[in-house]
């Protein structure tokens, strides 16, 4: 199954593993990393999410697709997918807009202070 990491991270800590996987040359997963909790749930709403799940493993979808899939008028929808794709969450090409995981798996830890 393709999965994608989406966590919470310093950008530090993320050049810090690119840099490790290319003195290793050893690929790493799929991650997707966002600086801080509230940016994660600002660009990744409850609809994005749906969109998202909607288009895990089904390849590059049009956009009114994506909207008959997730139920939702055209106009709101592609401008999640757009904000989905800014956040490099999405990928768009000649055939449509593609969410290229099967899964999503989220990681971060939240604590005091």
């Amino acid at each position: 199954m393709n999965t994608v990491t989406i966590e919470v991270r310093t950008l530090a800590e993320t050049l810090d593993d690119v840099v490790e996987a290319m003195e290793t040359l050893t690929p790493s997963e799929p991650r997707i990393s966002f600086e801080t909790p509230e940016l994660l749930w600002n660009v990744l709403t409850a609809k994005r999410w749906e969109i998202l799940k909607a288009m895990a493993g089904s390849g590059a979808l049009a956009l009114r697709e994506i909207a008959r899939r997730v139920g939702r008028d055209v106009k709101s929808v592609h401008t999640d997918v757009h904000a989905l794709l800014n956040a490099g969450l999405i990928n768009r090409s000649a055939e449509g807009f593609r969410f290229p995981y099967d899964a999503v798996h989220v990681d971060f830890l939240l604590k005091a202070g």
